[in-house]
């Protein structure tokens, strides 16, 4: 189906996300969820009972680009593809997400330090029937921590809004020895999938 425009609605607050977009040229209006902050949320990311981290990591992805959808056509917004995205990091099975204070970042980064994690990026592009997914998978590998670095970077406003409790792009960047996989979805958008799913929904890149 033939776009109005070249643009598209992203259905994330992320900066880092807006970031990458603008990084591959993409044309975008923000569409945002109400979150666990201005209750009730527009989609749950309680993790289900037995629920893997790739099920999870989809299921949330897809629920919001469903729920951004339907806000669209329930504001009688023009119509473009919608763009939804959700990050987890995952060590030994165990999902963790965003921590909700000082003793929950302290907790994930004494359990990241010295192991290799996975960083789980789905997205989502909804566009009439239309909806497209895929996820990327990276690894991460942390040097041991002191109780010293761990504190620091907790007294920092890095921790709170990411998953797992650290951003690659800032100041944690110094505690990581490896990456295998792509550096702009550990970021929380990997770009060359989501210009795949771009191009697939109909928007061209320059």
């Amino acid at each position: 189906m033939k776009l109005l425009d070249n643009k598209i609605y992203l259905a994330s607050k992320s900066p880092r996300r807006r970031e990458l977009l603008r990084q591959i040229g993409i044309n975008f209006e923000i569409l945002l969820l109400r979150d666990a902050n201005s209750r009730p949320a527009d989609v749950s990311e309680t993790v289900l009972p037995d629920e893997l981290p790739s099920d999870y990591v989809k299921r949330v992805t897809k629920e919001k680009a469903e729920a951004a959808w339907n806000m669209m056509l329930l504001r009688k917004l023009p119509l473009r593809p919608v763009l939804a995205a959700d990050t987890t990091v995952v060590l030994n099975g165990k999902i963790y997400g965003k921590p909700a204070n000082r003793a929950e970042a302290y907790e994930m980064l004494s359990a990241l330090s010295g192991s290799t994690h996975q960083v789980l990026t789905s997205i989502a592009v909804h566009f009439h029937q239309k909806q497209l997914e895929s996820t990327q998978t990276s690894e991460v590998t942390f040097t041991k921590l002191t109780k010293k670095q761990i504190d620091q970077y907790c007294d920092t406003l890095e921790p709170y809004d990411k998953a797992g409790g650290y951003g690659i792009q800032g100041s944690a960047a110094q505690f990581i020895s490896h990456i295998s996989g792509s550096y702009s979805g550990i970021m929380g958008l990997p770009l060359f999938e989501t210009a795949q799913l771009l191009t697939e929904a109909g928007i061209t890149l320059s």
